[in-house]
């Protein structure tokens, strides 16, 4: 039934098409209800991808990560020429530098609702005038935005606690996460259950009765891979039948260390997946989920893996705090501390009964905390309650 009295032009934008895959159901969701959704983000085979299994427009305007001034400015501009010629009602900005443009774009073009995401900042692990330049910059999108969406109730502390945004306008969703998990038709272990564990693993020749632990996430030193390498030389010594799950992407612009970049390469026991579409499937073959991340926005990998019912070791920093009860669904270390982290991992190592007890009680949480509808309803809420005190509709 739609709950709205005349269909609302919501317009995402995003730096990369990649960051789509977080809209996968929000977006039926919202035409549901009387939305009309467009997408915004650079060329790329999966923004097309996406507009045609969503079916909503896709126009893609160059947008690069790093600062580049005249090509910013033309991506400006082209968003300011687009937002003049849909008249969007609601436009909403994600990712650092698409934020920054999106929501400067949709003032200039006078779009009624202005609506940008936080999850995560990059500058939460630099420092000197690139942090400065970085905060100066997160200010202003936020000044800019009507709404700001945090991920977590600590990352909406961050923001405010620095001053990056005002505390009337940083809201969380649900109990927090970009998307939920839908840890019923996806995240599922009974979906993706002991065969599926056996064909992974026979997949990269794990043997069925040896212990796994995994990673899911960009393989870049700010995940905290140096710490992982130096735990796993620690531990995997003494322990011949344990292997290492590191399933995700490399980025050149946050190489590995190349002592742990050749060690992840050379080890037998070590497997690189790359990036995937399986990530359930993969999660069903280990034993123990590690993320040593220096910096989250919430930590999705973390809740996806509990409803896998996975012990989680992950670190004690913004959205990681949130994604994990420490003692009850894992163990939170501090972030760059591998002696923490070695004794952690070695916990859940020595004591099966542990790892099972903390893995039922993650999906637990999942499944009572973690719905996607959840966001997706306080997201529809939001918009429709801004438009209202635009006196939009």
């Amino acid at each position: 039934m739609n709950s709205t009295k005349r269909t609302i032009k919501l317009v995402h934008v995003t730096t990369v098409p990649q960051t789509f895959i977080f809209f996968h159901g929000q977006i039926g969701f919202l035409k549901k209800r009387g939305f009309e959704v467009h997408v915004i983000s650079s060329a790329g085979e999966m923004g097309q991808q996406f507009s045609q299994s969503e079916a909503v427009p896709f126009f893609p305007i160059t947008m690069t990560r790093a600062v580049t001034p005249r090509k910013d400015l033309f991506a400006l501009f082209e968003l300011w020429r687009q937002f003049r010629k849909t008249k969007p009602d609601i436009v909403h900005s994600h990712t650092p530098k698409a934020g920054l443009l999106g929501t400067l774009a949709a003032r200039l073009a006078g779009v009624p609702v202005v609506f940008l995401s936080v999850f995560g900042l990059p500058q939460m692990t630099s420092g000197g005038m690139k942090k400065a330049m970085m905060n100066f910059l997160t200010r202003l999108e936020c000044l800019l935005a009507h709404c700001v969406w945090t991920d977590s109730f600590s990352m909406r502390n961050y923001v405010i606690g620095h001053k990056l945004c005002s505390s009337r306008k940083a809201v969380v969703l649900g109990n927090g996460s970009v998307k939920g998990v839908d840890a019923e038709k996806i995240f599922s272990p009974n979906i993706y259950n002991i065969d599926t564990r056996h064909e992974i693993r026979a997949r990269h020749g794990i043997p069925k009765e040896s212990l796994v632990i995994g990673f899911v996430g960009r393989i870049v030193g700010d995940k905290g891979m140096h710490e992982l390498a130096e735990a796993w030389r620690t531990l995997s010594p003494s322990r011949t039948d344990l292997h290492l799950l590191l399933v995700g992407p490399r980025e050149v612009r946050d190489p590995l260390l190349p002592q742990d970049d050749h060690l992840f390469r050379t080890d037998a026991r070590i497997h690189l997946i790359g990036m995937c579409s399986e990530v359930p499937a993969y999660l069903a073959a280990m034993d123990i989920f590690v993320m040593p991340s220096y910096r989250e926005g919430f930590g999705l990998t973390n809740i996806e893996a509990s409803a896998m019912e996975l012990p989680i070791v992950t670190t004690r920093i913004p959205g990681c705090v949130d994604s994990v009860k420490d003692g009850v669904t894992g163990k939170l270390v501090p972030p760059r501390d591998v002696d923490s982290l070695i004794q952690a991992i070695q916990a859940y190592l020595d004591d099966a009964t542990l790892r099972r007890r903390h893995g039922q009680a993650g999906r637990e949480r999942v499944l009572r905390d973690f719905r996607p509808d959840f966001i997706w309803e306080d997201l529809h809420k939001e918009y429709l309650g801004l438009l209202k005190k635009k006196r939009v509709g």
